[in-house]
This record gives C-alpha cells, sequence and structure tokens, in this order.
C-alpha cells in the first residue's frame, strides 16, 4: 500500500508538471502566477455567467464578445447572453468586479481566476482587468473526446509594465477604420492597451480638421479619418480597454502640412505630398509666432477630439537643412543665444509643451527632443538605442521603449521576445527603473499597404506583448513559438488577414493557378531584414508603388525553415539514418517544388524575379545533403569541396527579389560541422 501510495502521488505529480507545461505553450502573455491541477470545468450549451459587484456596461460587451467567441470555438449554441437585465445573480461562472476601470495609464489590470470542476471565479479590481482574465480563460479552452472544458487551475496575475502598445502609422499608406478595429481586438487578444496612431507624415495627412481643413483636403489624396471616424476608434478602443494616443509628427516628417499652409514652412512654397520615403528637408519654421499661433488652434482641436492625458508630437529625423538655408531662422538662434539646430528644436519644444499643458495633455516625443532645458513631465520614447533609454531615466523622464521592437524591420519574433526594458544588469536605481512606463511595437508603413499589414504586425507582436506583460523570467524561446502558432490561428477570429492574405497574394501573381508550390517556396524564404529591401529590379519604392511580390507573401519568421533548423540540430546531435532521412526528406522536397514553381513561373512573368532564388536553394538543397553524408560517415571533406560550400553558400546570402533564404544558417552550421 505504501509504495502504491508513493506511485500515485508521483503520478500525480508528474499530471500537474504535464498541465503546466502544456499551458507554458498556450498561454499568451504567461500570467504573474499559474498552477494547474487535473480536473476540468465541463462546458455545456447551458453556461451561466453572473456578474456582481460595481461595473458599468462595458462588462457587459465583454462578457458577450466572450461568450460569441466561445460558442464559435465550441458549436454549442450558448442558451444566455448577459444584459443589465439578464444577470442572474448565482451561476457557475462568476465575475466579481469591485469598480469601473479608468482608461488612462496606471489603472489597475490585475485580476485573478480560479477553475474547479464545479465553478469558475473571475475577481479583479476592475472590469479591464476582467477583461484580460476572459482572454486568459479562452486561451484555456481545451477539449476531449466529446467534451470541451477549462482545467481546474489558479491564477494570479497582473501586467509587469503599464504601457504595453501598438504604434501603426497610417501616414505613409493610410489604413482604414477596419484595419484599426480589427488591430485593436488583436491587441486586447494579448492584453496590450494602447494604440498609438501615427497620423501626419511626408506622405499624407490623415485626420480632418475642421479648423484648418486643408490640411486633410489637400495633404492626404482623400484618404484621411474623419473626426466621426476618430470618435468612433476612441469609443471601440475604450470599450475594450485601450487607450488611444494620437501623433503629429514635427517639426519635420511635415511635408503633407505645407501642401495646404505652405506658410507654416521654413523654406518657400510650393509644396506636393511626397511620394518617396526617407528624411525629407521640409520642416516646421520654428521662429514664427504665426507658427504657434496655428499650432495652438490645431493642437486644441485635436485635443478635444483624443480623450487620452498623453499627445506625441514626434520631433524625430530633423535633418536642419532647411534651417540651415533661412537667413532669417539664422538670426533667430542668434539672438535668442540657441547655440544650434538642437536647442531650436528644444526651444520649439518648449512652446508645444505651453500649448499641450493649456489643453490638459502631457507630451510624448522620439528621443531627439531630450534636452537640457526639456522639463521632467515630457515622456521620451527611445528607438536609436537603449543608451537612450538609460540617458533619459537617469536625468529623471518617464521613458518608452521601442528600440528593438521595429516590427517593419521584419526581424524574426525571438529578436523582439528577448528584448527586455529591464534586462539583468542595466545601471538604473530602484526610483528610475519605475521611470519605465513600457514599450510600443512600432510598425512604419513604407512597404506595408491594407493587404499586407496585419501580416508584419501579427503573430511577432504578441512575443513583444508577453515580453512587457509577463514577469522577465518568461523567455524560453521555443515555448514563445508554440504560443505564436496558437494565437496566431486564434486571432482570426477578430478578422485580422495575416494569415489569409497571404494566399490572395499569391493567387494573383500566378493568375489563380495551383498557389501550392509557391505556398511551399514562401515557407522557406524571409523578407529582407531592416531597410535592405529596395524594389523590384532597382525601381526605388514609392507610396503608389505595387506592394504585391513574392517578398510581401513571406514571413518574417519562416515557418518550415525553422522546422528545418530543428531537424539539423537533431541531426548533428545524433546523425543517425532517421534523422538523416529527414534531412533528406526535406531538400529533395524543395527541389521537386522548384520544378514546380518553375512551370508557373513560364506562365507569370511577374515572378521570373524569384528564378536566381530557385537556383540557390538547390544548390543549397544538394549542399545540404552531402554535408549530412558525410558527418552520417564521418567522413572529412576535401578542401576543395570545402572552398565551394563557403562560395556556394556566400553567394546565396546575396539577396535576390528582396528575399533572402531562411534555412541558410541551418545548412552553414551543417557545412561548418561537416568541416572541422
Amino acid at each position: 500500500m505504501k509504495r502504491l501510495l508513493i506511485l500515485s502521488t508521483l503520478m500525480l505529480i508528474s499530471m500537474i508538471t504535464l498541465f503546466s507545461q502544456s499551458y507554458e505553450t498556450k498561454l499568451i502573455p504567461y500570467p504573474e502566477k499559474a498552477t494547474f491541477g487535473d480536473g476540468k470545468y465541463l462546458i455545456t450549451r447551458n453556461f451561466p455567467v453572473s456578474i456582481q459587484g460595481n461595473y458599468d456596461s462595458r462588462i457587459y460587451s465583454a462578457v458577450n464578445r466572450f461568450l460569441q467567441r466561445l460558442d464559435g470555438r465550441t458549436g454549442l449554441f450558448f442558451n444566455q447572453f448577459i444584459s443589465k437585465e439578464n444577470n442572474p445573480g448565482n451561476a457557475s461562472f462568476t465575475i466579481r468586479i469591485n469598480r469601473p476601470g479608468s482608461i488612462k495609464l496606471n489603472e489597475d489590470e490585475s485580476y485573478t481566476l480560479n477553475i474547479t470542476p464545479d465553478q469558475i471565479i473571475l475577481k479583479a479590481e476592475t472590469d479591464l482587468g476582467a477583461i484580460y482574465g476572459l482572454e486568459t480563460l479562452l486561451q484555456l479552452l481545451a477539449a476531449n473526446e466529446g467534451n470541451y472544458y477549462f482545467p481546474a487551475c489558479n491564477i494570479e496575475d497582473k501586467p509587469r509594465f503599464a504601457w504595453r502598445g501598438l504604434m501603426i502609422d497610417v501616414g505613409r499608406h493610410f489604413l482604414p477604420v477596419d484595419i484599426i478595429k480589427r488591430n485593436i481586438d488583436g491587441m486586447v487578444a494579448v492584453k496590450m492597451n494602447v494604440l498609438h496612431l501615427h497620423l501626419t507624415e511626408d506622405q499624407g495627412f490623415r485626420i480632418e480638421s475642421k479648423v484648418f481643413p486643408k490640411l486633410h483636403q489637400l495633404g492626404s489624396d482623400g484618404q484621411y479619418f474623419t473626426q466621426e471616424q476618430i470618435r468612433d476608434i476612441i469609443q471601440y478602443a475604450n470599450e475594450r480597454g485601450v487607450r488611444v494616443v494620437p501623433e503629429f509628427d514635427i517639426p519635420g516628417h511635415s511635408t503633407s502640412w505645407f501642401v495646404g499652409y505652405p506658410e507654416l514652412a521654413s523654406a518657400p512654397g510650393p509644396y506636393s505630398i511626397e511620394r518617396r520615403f526617407g528624411v525629407m528637408d521640409p520642416t516646421i519654421d520654428p521662429t514664427k509666432e504665426s507658427t504657434y499661433e496655428f499650432l495652438d488652434k490645431f493642437l486644441g482641436e485635436m485635443a478635444q477630439l483624443f480623450n487620452d492625458e498623453y499627445l506625441h508630437i514626434g520631433g524625430d529625423e530633423n535633418n536642419g537643412k532647411q534651417w540651415n538655408k533661412n537667413p532669417d531662422i539664422q538670426a533667430f538662434k542668434q539672438q535668442n543665444n540657441l547655440a544650434d539646430n538642437h536647442a531650436l528644436q528644444a526651444y520649439f519644444n518648449r512652446r508645444l509643451l505651453t500649448i499641450l499643458g493649456k489643453y490638459g495633455k502631457k507630451m510624448i516625443g522620439w528621443d531627439e527632443i531630450m534636452q537640457p532645458e526639456l522639463p521632467k513631465t515630457a515622456v521620451i520614447q527611445s528607438w536609436r538605442g537603449k543608451s537612450g533609454l538609460t540617458a533619459a531615466a537617469k536625468a529623471g523622464y518617464q521613458v518608452l521603449l521601442s528600440n528593438g521592437y521595429y516590427i517593419d524591420l521584419l526581424y524574426p519574433a525571438k529578436d523582439h521576445y528577448l528584448n527586455d526594458p529591464l534586462p539583468q544588469g542595466i545601471e538604473l536605481t530602484d526610483e528610475q527603473k519605475k521611470l519605465i512606463l513600457g514599450g510600443e511595437a512600432t510598425m512604419w508603413s513604407e512597404i506595408v499597404t491594407w493587404e499586407t499589414v496585419d501580416s508584419r504586425i501579427w503573430p511577432r507582436t504578441a512575443a513583444i506583448a508577453e515580453r512587457l506583460w509577463s514577469p522577465a523570467s518568461v523567455a524560453n524561446v521555443e515555448n514563445m513559438y508554440k504560443k505564436l502558432d496558437v494565437i496566431s490561428i486564434q486571432l482570426e477570429e477578430h478578422g485580422l488577414t495575416h494569415i489569409k492574405n497571404i494566399d490572395m497574394i499569391l493567387r494573383r501573381l500566378c493568375q489563380n493557378e495551383d498557389i501550392a508550390p509557391l505556398q511551399t517556396l514562401v515557407k522557406i524564404i524571409e523578407p529582407v531584414k531592416a531597410y535592405e529591401r529596395a524594389g523590384s529590379k532597382n525601381v526605388p519604392y514609392r507610396s503608389l508603388s505595387p506592394f504585391t511580390r513574392i517578398v510581401d507573401a513571406a514571413q518574417a519568421d519562416a515557418p518550415e525553415a525553422r522546422r528545418f533548423s530543428s531537424d539539423a540540430e537533431q541531426f548533428m546531435m545524433k546523425p543517425d539514418k532517421d534523422n538523416k532521412n529527414k534531412l533528406f526528406a526535406t531538400t529533395d522536397g524543395w527541389i521537386a517544388n522548384n520544378i514546380k514553381v518553375r512551370a508557373i513561373i513560364a506562365a507569370n512573368p511577374v515572378l521570373k524575379e524569384i528564378e536566381p532564388v530557385l537556383a540557390d536553394i538547390d544548390k543549397c538543397a544538394l549542399l545540404a545533403r552531402e554535408a549530412a553524408t558525410m558527418i552520417a560517415k564521418k567522413k572529412k571533406p576535401a578542401a576543395t569541396w570545402a572552398a565551394q560550400a563557403k562560395e556556394t553558400i556566400a553567394n546565396a546570402k546575396k539577396h535576390k527579389a528582396d528575399v533572402e533564404l531562411a534555412f541558410l544558417p541551418a545548412i552553414e552550421k551543417l557545412v561548418d560541422y561537416a568541416i572541422k
């Protein structure tokens, strides 16, 4: 009996450990504390929900969205949807809320979730915490033969950082209301709480101004948000616990302002909407009182429209060329003892700070705005490097981190995931660490359109969301990728198109032929990283260029390339026949698929640019096979083979068609292993 008791105890411990491990690859962001048991709360058509405590109508909407999504996953046709009139006093699923939450920085977003076979109890100080608890509950959904259920568990959760944002640039390429809304829903699913809208750029002024209507009438190509649409977006976001922070980027990145109001500029017009991308010369003149009169009226109008306490003034990448060429501006600097353009921009920022204060707003700006004279009430958004973050915190400023979270650069999710706003060993005091508010993923839109933007945001932004919510100790990259695979599918229920639009692009490129070979191809290639993308046939991109090439269908984390990399690592650890054959099956499959792709190219000239990519894939596939064979046979290759292999890899690293071979690092490791 004693042995049986010990064995039963060990089995129970093993089962609990197994449950914990499975949910470590399912919950994103992972909770602060979570323990799992082996019981199950079975979900039936009769799934009553009771809301108790002090709350407002927002929680009814949240619970009904939860029930609709749960019903959509289970097909149970629930009997009850909840309202003020239909809120049972007692139910097996009880939500207890102490007060309605305010949509502001540092609001309480904590919750606890207790699930037993008989009941579910979700407790939160505010309804915002309850909304996040509902998202966790949805992620816990599981199934066995014949039943859907929630696992028995006890969760205590709260965010590590108060500011967990996503910036969407609608200036360079306009993105309409439906795209913004579905991305808000995606944000809530992974517990992000700030939508930062970059509303003005050289390429477009994307918001209606009734005070200065020529801003949007002449500066937007007719693509802008009306004020009514902005109110709708804000209400939609606030209903889900998301703040909306507007950005009006000044004094640089401001060409679109000058199309209708050239008198604002530091050089005479006329001006037209910029079609190129990059850092442009046009800059607001900070020396005229009329500039501040204009900005006072405009920012006053926007302050009434946007209800968040923060307003972003940009302040980045002013190259100063117009200022340097303007004799009146140079005279102003001399008269006011402004040593250089940095000092002049600091003067401009101080004037803006006064205007914003007048309307009850707090200033945020990119890290260029940080000058010694800038009051500590401003928030610095660090984008140029971690040194800027620590310098700002040491100087007493509140700081947001975006450096390392530039999702438009198409780096793999693991790079963002391991980029911690407060890494171990950071040289800040405890008080200075409190100044790090959190961070924002930044979706700049030079090379995205309405078709591709979702695929550039998701699912990688979920990795950033976990970094900003979960404890720093939650940092297992392998688990993170497993969770991204799960959440990526779940995000589709919000209308996000990050998966399905890939096939739409492929169908267009091959005139609706069988796209399976192209689907296989885009799973092993990735877009070039950072700012290396140049355009088709050396034609530089413009805002109206086509963004529907193979590179636009490729993903930042090519899934089959990651699998091949894992298989290669496994083979090098254990170079047996089974592991070798697994590699061979993959590389042979690439070569066979390329034959099919070439047949598609023959009928679709737009795809001809990828022929050199296919040639590199063929060569590298054969190289991997040769390296694996030598490793398995423990045969050292000849020097000539090694030299040719290195040359093949070097040539394959040269980008063609703006893509790169995502599996290439794994093949290079195989070659190096064979040579050593």
